[in-house]
């Protein structure tokens, strides 16, 4: 089985963590390590979550276009919203801040 590759606009799974089991869009990728990542809910893109990739997993659905309209400062939030919820991926309410 291929394995799917770690790049911009792929849908990721955490599996460690407070996140763990949320999905995420990633919005780039930083080194061989780690990415930046966002779901448009709790992790804003103004507000990037940096994550290990092999905290990650790999979703096969790529959101086309990410990198495009980010560095043309139309990506929105909603837009990454909208991503998931079209690929049947369930968008959770906000984490409690715990405190």
């Amino acid at each position: 089985m291929d394995r799917l590759s770690i790049e911009v606009g792929r849908v990721v799974q955490s599996r460690q963590g407070r996140d763990e089991g949320r999905c995420f869009v990633i919005i780039e990728v930083i080194d061989d390590q780690y990415v930046l990542m966002a779901d448009g809910l709790t992790r804003k893109l103004d507000h990037l979550k940096k994550k290990k990739i092999k905290h990650l997993h790999p979703k096969p659905v790529l959101v086309p276009g990410i990198a495009q309209e980010r560095s043309g400062n139309r990506l929105l939030d909603s837009d990454i919203r909208k991503s998931l919820q079209d690929a049947g991926l369930e968008i959770d309410q906000p984490l409690c801040k715990e405190g």
